[in-house]
């Protein structure tokens, strides 16, 4: 028997297709529910009620998403052509992996199913039945649903597997093709120490502080400690350090101190508003296009995930070009 490779996470949305034959789009999402077949794909028949189950899981972010009310029927439109071909292509890639004979752990999903029990419905069992009643599910049809989508997803992760290797020179081509891609802003690894007045705490007080600051930070201490000792802003803990940052992430008056203080050196003191500011530019790096060595890493994750996509598409096309396959 052969072995799939487990893995731990349902796909949230299967592929939509590229190419759809002209199907009717059947509301399911509005009362009164509609009853009937959806398609046929072998002998296996995709209701109405299925896909609705499917398509109101994703209602309420569509809903969230439409500007008006026909934004939302041609979202969910879509959703629905979408839901109907995943469906489809669900039912394929299942009957492809029993027929090569994979084996299938099925303590995953008694895993997954308690998971989603206590985690998502706080292990309330009468409330997880109304969500499965409005699902048009019983028990053992959503762990049979669970169980397909985690055969899906390993089919998938199997067919990016097999393309994981990417040559250098194509490595190469893709940096020479996209330079536009790697162009990076001038940016700094900027540390900094806010202080902002306490209750009725006089400014008299805050300046002393700030003196105290200076003295330390032109006495050899290091930023990081001092910022961990004084600041008051969020990064505190974390010796106010901010990461790599640009221009664009800072108001202007911050900007223009933060980009003219030499790399090593800290800022003198700058007031906005209330608050007092003292900056610290740990490195930085010129704007420009970052070299190869930089990106190589993405670039290779970015071929192989289109190489993995065109690769998918071949797959399931095949699939579905040998099986009998009827829209309604």
């Amino acid at each position: 028997m052969k072995h799939i490779a487990p893995f731990t996470a349902i796909a949230a949305l299967l592929l939509s297709a590229s190419t759809v034959p002209a199907q009717t789009v059947h509301k399911v999402w509005t009362l009164p529910i509609v009853q009937g077949a959806a398609a046929v794909v072998e002998d296996h028949i995709i209701t109405l009620e299925e896909v609705r189950g499917e398509v109101l899981q994703l209602a309420p972010r569509v809903e969230q998403e439409s500007k008006s009310m026909e934004d939302f029927d041609r979202k969910m439109s879509q959703l629905y052509l979408d839901t109907v071909q995943n469906l489809i292509d669900q039912y394929l890639i299942v009957k492809e992996f029993g027929e090569k004979k994979y084996n299938f752990p099925n303590n995953i999903v008694s895993a997954e199913y308690e998971r989603i029990l206590i985690e998502d419905f706080n292990n309330d069992r009468t409330a997880f039945h109304k969500y499965l009643q409005a699902l048009g599910m019983n028990t053992r049809e959503f762990k049979q649903d669970l169980r397909d989508k985690f055969i899906v997803s390993a089919m998938r992760s199997n067919q990016r597997k097999s393309m994981s290797s990417v040559s250098p020179e194509k490595i190469t081509s893709y940096y020479r093709d996209h330079q536009q891609e790697f162009f990076r802003e001038e940016s700094i690894h900027l540390r900094l120490i806010m202080l902002k007045p306490i209750g009725d705490e006089s400014p008299d007080l805050m300046r002393q502080q700030v003196d105290t600051i200076l003295t330390d930070l032109d006495s050899g201490k290091p930023f990081a400690d001092v910022a961990r000792l004084y600041s008051q802003d969020s990064r505190r803990s974390r010796g106010g350090d901010w990461g790599w940052i640009t221009r664009k992430d800072l108001n202007s008056a911050l900007a223009d101190m933060a980009f003219s203080i030499p790399t090593g050196e800290h800022s003198k003191a700058l007031t906005i508003g209330k608050q007092i500011y003292i900056l610290f530019v740990e490195d930085r790096r010129p704007e420009g296009v970052q070299p190869l060595a930089d990106v190589r890493e993405q670039i290779e994750d970015n071929i192989a995930g289109e190489l993995s996509r065109q690769a998918q598409q071949v797959w399931i096309q095949r699939l579905r070009q040998k099986a009998y396959i009827k829209y309604y």
